[in-house]
């Protein structure tokens, strides 16, 4: 076929772009196959993807559904309501003790949303970015996809499965990073770091000159002791959070950054164009939501009660080494004593358990062959049904 030939130019033009090349998110990919199996009529508990289990709280369904009846859904202010910024704010200064002026604060389409804004804001194509090993593979795959190296800091137990700042001025000091990007309590893990830790982090990045980002969508799920904010030591700190976890509203795709003030009008301009504006159903939802902490509260106490059943379960199972749960709605597991592949360890678990885990390839590329993370964040009922399965299973 001649390089003429226009069906030669259509195929060129149907390939898709080498930034679209990006791993599966193994944890959409196992919720895919268990609906496959439910599907086929099996009954599966699923503790594969990370969400609250129980629905959206009453008092927040209820702003929803007066403002269908009474407002005009519309266009807000690409950086959020006003009133929602205001909210956000003050729940800084209650939860925290921390003066955040509403003007730092931006409303994101979910934390996904707030990372695409924060990276492009802060990161040009070839830039430096470090992550925690194991960690949310999202992050890897939106700084790919931007054009931005990945460089993974492996954890182990020496410092409780958590990134220091002398790993980070290790890794600085070998190559010069342009940014840190790290969760407390984690993802896969639920480990938090320790307050010294998160202000050593915080303090060490501004002296290095590298842009910390410090996730905390799972703050208020934690279960020792309260999680801190990178914002109580930096002020250069870039801080993502959503609705999302702790307040039951994955599906409503809302969340807020906060940012140094010479950031926000960079991603307000970014926002403009690429959202417009968050949906303002949501919006006006995540406003009521600071109203509904009893029924978050009681929510997590659910969590608590599953936490303590699967460690006093699981090492029962032989599954004896799992991170610190400190937070987080997750057990991260060492399953090196029965496979070398956590993919196919789980796919066996789906298809003859009828248990529905994440591989730890997902989040470790390296040693996630070894692991695999339980979500408990389901009912107590479905977290015992699991246990009773996968006792079953490994015994056979």
């Amino acid at each position: 076929m001649s390089p003429s030939d226009p069906f030669a130019r259509a195929s060129r033009l149907l390939q898709p772009s080498l930034r679209s090349r990006v791993a599966p998110f193994y944890a959409m990919e196992v919720l895919s196959a268990a609906a496959e199996q439910e599907r086929a009529g099996r009954q599966i508990v699923h503790m594969e993807i990370g969400e609250p289990g129980a629905p959206t709280p009453a008092r927040i369904r209820a702003a929803a559904a007066r403002a269908l009846e009474t407002e005009r859904i519309a266009y807000t202010p690409a950086l959020g309501r006003p009133s929602l910024r205001d909210k956000i704010a003050g729940h800084y200064r209650d939860f925290y003790g921390l003066s955040v002026a509403p003007e730092r604060i931006a409303v994101t389409t979910g934390s996904s949303g707030g990372f695409i804004l924060a990276f492009l804001a802060l990161f040009d194509p070839g830039a430096r970015v470090a992550v925690a090993s194991p960690g949310y593979p999202a992050y890897r795959t939106i700084l790919e996809a931007l054009g931005i190296e990945v460089v993974p800091i492996q954890t182990d137990a020496s410092t409780r499965h958590v990134v220091t700042a002398a790993m980070i001025e290790g890794e600085h000091a070998r190559q010069p990073l342009d940014g840190v990007l790290l969760m407390s309590p984690a993802n896969p893990t639920g480990t938090m770091m320790t307050p010294e830790a998160l202000r050593d982090v915080a303090v060490t990045c501004d002296r290095l000159g590298v842009h910390f980002i410090s996730d905390e969508i799972y703050h208020g799920l934690t279960y020792d002791q309260p999680a801190r904010s990178a914002l109580e030591w930096s002020d250069k700190a870039i801080v993502v959070n959503s609705f999302s976890k702790y307040f039951c509203m994955t599906g409503w795709r809302i969340g807020w950054l906060v940012l140094p003030p010479e950031l926000v009008r960079p991603v307000e301009l970014l926002a403009q164009s690429l959202m417009i504006s968050v949906p303002t159903l949501s919006q006006i939802a995540a406003e009521a939501a600071f109203e509904a902490r009893d029924e978050v509260e009681a929510i997590r106490r659910g969590y608590a009660a599953n936490r303590l059943l699967l460690m006093d379960e699981l090492p029962k199972l032989g599954l004896t080494y799992f991170h610190p749960m400190d937070g987080a709605f997750y057990v991260y597991l060492d399953v090196s004593r029965f496979t070398n592949d956590s993919m196919d360890f789980c796919k066996r678990i789906l298809l003859e358990a009828g248990v529905a885990a994440t591989p730890g390839v997902d989040f470790d590329r390296e040693q996630g062959h070894r692991a695999m993370r339980l979500c408990f964040a389901g009912s107590n009922d479905d977290v015992s049904e699991a246990v009773r399965r996968l006792g079953g299973w490994m015994k056979r």
